[in-house]
């Protein structure tokens, strides 16, 4: 890689949730030192090896493949050792960052990540160039959607999922189970017997896989039936309740109201079955 292209682009106003304003590629040789960036950015080191400076972490040693974020309006600095570093990088912003801030799946302490799976992120630039070349309502989507996929796969490949594969298939596994077992009473300590871990152990890697605790999944599940029931059925509201396993309708209904803001009732008139 030994010219440099770069492309920048406003995002629409109505892009909102996320939005790539620029990317390029280049054979560094020069430190970029002291800047800010008003909006957040990913910068792909493919091979080579150099150094990253920010406040929340100094100076740190860096080797590729590997990439790194940067924050918007943070000083940084980085730079590739004599031998250069070929760099691809993508400018992003919008509402869809505070997300991946929150969920810690970009974090400034820690913005470096070691890549094991190169081609794929490889891959991933590229077409979000070739996107952003197209300049158009479709292109710019599909460059944002591809940028998506570069920082759930940096977050994959910084987790260790790879190394972790068969873990994930075990809690996948509860998950379904769970799933098939919404209607019935759940006995956390028991299931938690069942497969082998203490109630906090499933509990933790449960709420870690779904983003909610066992018994918050199990009413959520349940929900759901229910409004698949009331937009399909002609059930009683009180035999709605009795099937997703409640057999108090009021609670079902108190319930209902606080999850989806209306009532059984009203949710079934607002989808008539044909």
């Amino acid at each position: 890689m030994r010219d440099a292209e770069a492309i920048y682009r406003t995002p629409l106003s109505a892009a909102g949730g996320l939005a790539v304003t620029g990317s390029g590629r280049q054979y560094a040789r020069r430190a970029v030192t002291d800047r800010k960036l008003p909006s957040f950015a990913v910068v792909l080191v493919e091979r080579g090896q150099g150094w990253l400076e920010t406040a929340a972490t100094g100076r740190r040693s860096l080797t590729g493949p590997a990439l790194f974020w940067l924050f918007p309006n943070r000083v940084h600095s980085y730079a590739p050792d004599e031998g250069g570093w070929d760099e691809r990088w993508a400018l992003f912003e919008g509402s869809f960052t505070r997300d991946f801030v929150r969920l810690r799946i970009i974090a400034e302490r820690h913005p470096v990540v070691a890549l094991h799976h190169l081609d794929e992120v490889v891959r991933l630039f590229g077409k979000l160039h070739a996107d952003l070349l197209d300049d158009t309502n479709l292109g710019q989507a599909s460059a944002a959607l591809m940028l998506h996929r570069i920082i759930i796969s940096a977050a994959r490949q910084a987790s260790g999922a790879a190394d972790r594969r068969q873990e994930r298939r075990d809690i996948a596994d509860i998950v379904e189970t769970l799933r098939r077992r919404a209607m019935q009473p759940l006995d956390l300590a028991a299931f938690a017997a069942e497969h082998g871990m203490s109630p906090a152990t499933l509990r933790r890697r449960f709420t870690l896989e779904t983003g909610l605790p066992p018994k918050a999944f199990q009413l959520r599940a349940r929900m759901d039936h229910a409004k698949q029931l009331l937009a399909t059925t002609a059930e009683k509201i009180e035999t709605v309740a009795a099937m997703i396993g409640l057999d108090d309708p009021f609670y079902f209904s108190r319930v209902f109201h606080e999850r989806e803001g209306c009532s059984p009732r009203e949710f079934r008139a607002r989808y008539p079955r044909v």
